[in-house]
């Protein structure tokens, strides 16, 4: 059942990308390394046109490192120039910026052959909504200039930022799509937490989490909550779980929406370990 949502103030970012385009070099869309794909914005690519563009795993310190390898592997096959960034690592840091002035280099050596007075490189950055866009501009500038949180949403307008004398960035508001048309898309980006908790149950997206780590990740159940392995029925997980981690209330029941909402922050930071939740073969 596709899940439809779409803020105003997404629709207007949209259109605001529209008109800015032409303004550009080239694009830097950064997409969650735990779900490439589905953080991958498919209303961005229609009017993205044949502008240069790459791509920045976000979040790869929270990510399974051979399914990373796997879809820089599957981009670079694609033509597309892609690296993963840990905001907390300055190497990866300067990777960003030594890689940015490779993909414009093409388009100002044009710009020098023409005659054009010389002047820094000038790039888009795109994303969903808590993707680590305004971490990363913070740290390319050595200063808080975007507004960062852990909610989708924080950056609400455009604004055009210096990254040294190397490229001018033009920040946006991270744009969501009108509606996801596979139900899964929905909760692998509920479940990372960009979209917001109110949209799914957080309990149906706990129980999506649990079902893709017990086919994929049993081990860290077994190493976080002690869970057994042949426990299929999800009210029992749940029980196991929130006993577990004291989830209780009055009379000894368990809370099964604050054990959902353990489970969900076990996730986000990192405490299951690094968890992919979409493979490059799966998504053609």
């Amino acid at each position: 059942m596709p899940i439809q949502w779409f803020p105003g103030h997404m629709a207007k970012a949209k259109r605001e990308v529209q008109e800015k385009l032409k303004l550009v070099d080239f694009v830097i869309e950064l997409v969650d390394a735990r779900t490439p794909k589905s953080s991958q914005n498919p209303l961005l690519q229609q009017i993205l046109n044949q502008k240069p563009k790459m791509t920045v795993l976000m979040k790869d310190d929270l990510a399974d490192p051979a399914w990373t390898k796997e879809w820089l592997d599957h981009l670079s096959d694609q033509g597309i120039k892609a690296i993963t960034v840990n905001v907390n690592e300055q190497n990866d840091i300067q990777k960003v910026i030594s890689t940015a002035k490779e993909v414009a280099k093409v388009k100002m050596e044009r710009h020098k052959k023409k005659g054009v007075r010389p002047r820094p490189a000038r790039a888009m950055i795109i994303g969903i909504p808590n993707v680590g866009k305004s971490t990363l501009i913070n740290r390319l500038v050595h200063k808080k200039i975007a507004k960062t949180g852990d909610r989708p949403g924080v950056t609400k307008n455009q604004q055009w930022i210096k990254v040294k004398k190397d490229f001018e960035l033009l920040d946006t508001p991270g744009i969501l799509w009108p509606k996801f048309e596979e139900e899964v898309v929905g909760y692998r980006l509920a479940a990372i937490g960009t979209i917001k908790d109110q949209l799914l149950p957080t309990e149906d997206v706990a129980a999506f989490v649990i079902k893709y780590l017990q086919e994929y990740y049993p081990n860290i159940l077994i190493e976080r909550y002690d869970l057994q392995q042949d426990l299929l029925d999800m009210n029992d997980i749940f029980e196991q779980i929130g006993k577990r981690r004291g989830c209780l209330e009055s009379g000894g029941h368990i809370n099964f929406e604050k054990t959902a909402d353990v489970i969900l922050q076990d996730l986000r930071t990192g405490k299951l370990g690094k968890i992919t939740f979409e493979k490059p073969y799966n998504e053609e």
